[in-house]
């Protein structure tokens, strides 16, 4: 799935300038986009149990969120203004949201987070904030004024549902029109304000904590390493105090914990498994009247292969990492099509090699490839 960046962002100027760095304001960057649906599908959307939907209203000071999955009747009740409707994951559903994402693969697909698509009536918003992650915010349905600071003061609302910014010192503003774009590096502080009826698209990058990862990778040896023995005390001697831990017992354990190894493989596999695991909320269904395997590979050669929008699937070295999951392919053909198949998210109609044959129909059988 090959697709242009947006109008007017040179990617390498961009990751050299920006990235990371500071804000971009792009107009027309995606020149006539007004937007993948309408309010009411996005409503729609935030109804259906394994989407991930908020709803935030403000009233005057205070703020109030609410979590999906919503009832119709739920948007009946509402105020005419100041509330903001937010779906995340949009991409799992609407092939068009993959298709958007594409245009952003100047950036690593290992680093892309989703879509997130936010509705609100005049006024609307989540109140001002920061992020801790880079942010595309492209602009469908309507206006919105995003106002915008570099400050170092991201002091909270105390109490608050959501993370207010306790003080918001604006620096800077704009109105963004259908097709206007604004890129946010994290920890910049930003207010979003619709003016009129609007939607606003949200592409965001992932940035895992230090915390999570080391986290994470401890979790991840705790299920790859065996250590044989166990703790023994044969020179045991009696000590006046029974209630204290004895330094014989902390050099032994000591011991065992300091000599705990791991390879960069190691980290390869646990990071490629962590980048690619489902969302708890995320499952995969098998196709309920899967076809044979010879169905399966007339299909290919007819129609060609798509990944099922919730799937994330990277590779190295020979490594490939789909959904949690890790596998090594021996067959340099097979290989490089399954980096198409990674890169791009589909494979033309053709016949694949009997190894990558193999490994697609599996997927499919799990629910990863489209039916």
């Amino acid at each position: 799935m090959k697709s242009s960046p947006p109008a007017g962002l040179a990617p390498e100027k961009f990751l050299r300038q920006h990235w990371h760095r500071k804000p971009l304001l792009l107009r027309q960057a995606f020149p006539g986009f007004a937007g993948l649906l309408s309010p009411r599908e996005l409503m729609r959307l935030a109804c259906r149990d394994d989407a991930q939907s908020r709803l935030v209203l403000r009233h005057g000071r205070s703020w109030e969120l609410r979590h999906g999955p919503f009832r119709a009747a739920d948007f009946r009740g509402l105020p005419e203004r100041g509330w903001s409707l937010l779906v995340q994951e949009v991409n799992h559903f609407l092939p068009e949201a993959e298709r958007l994402l594409a245009c952003f693969d100047f950036v690593p697909r290992a680093r892309l987070d989703d879509l997130m698509v936010s509705y609100a009536p005049d006024g609307g918003g989540v109140g001002p904030h920061f992020d801790s992650y880079d942010v595309f915010l492209l602009q469908g349905l309507g206006r919105r004024r995003w106002r915008i600071s570099a400050q170092e003061d991201r002091e909270l609302v105390p109490r608050a549902p959501l993370r207010i910014l306790r003080r918001f010192r604006p620096q800077r503003e704009w109105v963004l029109e259908s097709g206007d774009m604004l890129y946010l590096p994290p920890r910049y502080a930003h207010e979003g304000i619709a003016v009129g009826e609007c939607m606003t698209y949200s592409i965001g990058f992932r940035a895992p904590s230090h915390q999570e990862l080391l986290t994470g990778f401890l979790d991840h040896l705790a299920e790859s390493i065996h250590t044989p023995g166990m703790y023994e005390d044969p020179g045991l001697r009696r000590q006046r105090e029974p209630a204290r831990i004895g330094a014989p017992m902390l050099r032994q354990v000591q011991a065992v914990i300091s000599g705990l190894r791991w390879r960069r493989g190691d980290i390869l596999r646990f990071l490629g498994c962590q980048l690619t695991e489902p969302r708890p909320h995320v499952f995969f269904s098998p196709p309920r009247s899967p076809v044979t395997r010879s169905r399966f590979s007339a299909r290919c050669r007819r129609r060609g292969v798509r990944l099922d929008p919730r799937t994330r699937l990277l590779y190295t070295r020979g490594i490939f990492f789909i959904n949690g999951d890790a596998l090594e392919v021996g067959d340099a053909s097979a290989e490089a099509l399954l980096r198409r198949l990674a890169n791009e998210r589909e494979l033309p109609p053709g016949e694949p090699g009997a190894e990558a044959q193999a490994l697609l129909y599996r997927w499919y059988r799990h629910g990863y490839i489209a039916g």
